[in-house]
């Protein structure tokens, strides 16, 4: 089956399960400690049900919406999603591309293999940067400077990784970029023959945004020992200002699950915020993220935009996170299966699965116009 073939996102990761190492394949999806929460945040959209209408005019819908304030094709954005360069050479590149042709913004993560400046190069339309705030304060100074260089349109803050959750399949692997040559991985790369031919033709295969901008990191062993010391355990609320400040721009926080930390966010001077527990691999044994949406929406959602990353799977997940108030929605395993699947034709497949979807849905639920959405469009016993 070619990647044009597939008609879901569980298609793609099935593709992308046959091509890509375990390793990296794991890594994309995986959880943290019992995997419950990972669960959770698919399995509670199923339990949300939809209301059907008919005999209502479904003509000329529009699926066109805005996300902090930017004109969006439909309200989707690519998260930012860490190593997304091992899941096929030169993968944040492809995807930012796939992205930009679909309307729709990409989000490139600080611990991408492809630096800032080389998505740039390959993109005319400003992608969104996700930070990490680390204990050297010069290099966090450093890639906001690159960022805004690169004419990155808004800056996405994750704050739910200050210490690393304990990712069982990650640490079996041995999970490393660029690989270790153990035998364990010499294997699983050698049944991944089309994965490394491509990996043979790129030289990006290491941390860009790192490797040669963080002091005193050249190389992989040197990369091993800055990431395991330099996560900020102490990161605050209080930090939120100078980095607000110091970017001057649209600012997104990423890893609110609480109504309370969402009300904090506003008084921060946030333009939005992402309920998000990092797709389950964090704090296993926390809510989903659907199903604190609505809460976190009816706290601040008159006076921020909400938005939604975790679980999403389809485009009925993206509708129902719709009707529960969220203005734009975050899509990351999902990119990411088409993109190990078949590289940027991957990732342009898996936009256009869940822009069908959505389309459909909506109209099956009487509305034309995606911003019209809302709870009214959800069964009443939910």
């Amino acid at each position: 089956m070619s990647v044009e073939q597939a008609l879901t996102i569980a298609d793609l990761k099935e593709q992308a399960r046959r091509r890509v190492p375990k390793m990296f394949f794991d890594y994309a999806d995986s959880g943290a400690w019992t995997e419950g929460t990972y669960r959770s945040n698919e399995d509670d959209f199923h339990k949300i049900k939809l209301r059907q209408r008919v005999l209502v005019d479904m003509t000329n819908r529009s699926l066109a919406s805005e996300m902090i304030g930017e004109t969006v094709s439909m309200p989707i954005a690519l998260s930012p999603t860490g190593l997304t360069g091992m899941q096929h050479a030169d993968g944040e590149m492809l995807a930012a591309q796939a992205a930009e042709e679909a309307g729709v913004p990409f989000t490139l993560s600080t611990m991408s293999i492809c630096s800032i400046e080389d998505v740039r190069s390959v993109t005319t339309r400003p992608f969104w940067f996700q930070l990490y705030v680390m204990r050297d304060k010069d290099f966090v100074r450093n890639l906001i400077g690159r960022a805004k260089a690169a004419g990155c349109s808004a800056l996405i803050l994750t704050l739910d990784l200050q210490i690393l959750g304990q990712r069982h399949k990650d640490l079996r692997n041995g999970l490393s970029a660029p690989p270790k040559f153990t035998p364990k991985h010499i294997w699983q790369m050698a049944t991944r023959p089309f994965w490394c031919l491509d990996m043979l033709g790129t030289k990006r295969r290491s941390f860009g945004n790192i490797v040669g901008h963080a002091k005193g990191v050249t190389d992989l062993s040197s990369l091993s020992s800055w990431t395991a010391e330099q996560f900020d355990p102490q990161l605050s609320w209080k930090d939120i200002e100078w980095i607000r400040d110091l970017w001057g721009g649209k600012l997104i926080l990423k890893g609110i699950l609480d109504e309370e930390d969402a009300r904090m966010s506003l008084e921060s001077g946030a333009d939005a915020i992402i309920v998000s527990n990092h797709g389950g691999r964090q704090l296993d044994g926390a809510p989903s993220s659907i199903s604190m949406l609505p809460r976190i929406v009816d706290a601040v959602g008159d006076r921020m935009e909400v938005h939604l990353d975790g679980g999403i799977r389809s485009g009925q997940d993206v509708l129902k996170a719709l009707c529960y108030g969220a203005k734009g929605t975050h899509i990351g395993r999902p990119f990411l299966y088409g993109l190990g699947a078949g590289g940027k034709a991957g990732v342009r497949r898996a936009i256009e699965i869940i822009r069908k979807e959505l389309d459909t849905t909506m109209a099956l639920c009487g509305e034309r116009d995606v911003k019209n959405l809302s709870r009214n469009n959800l069964h009443k016993d939910v």
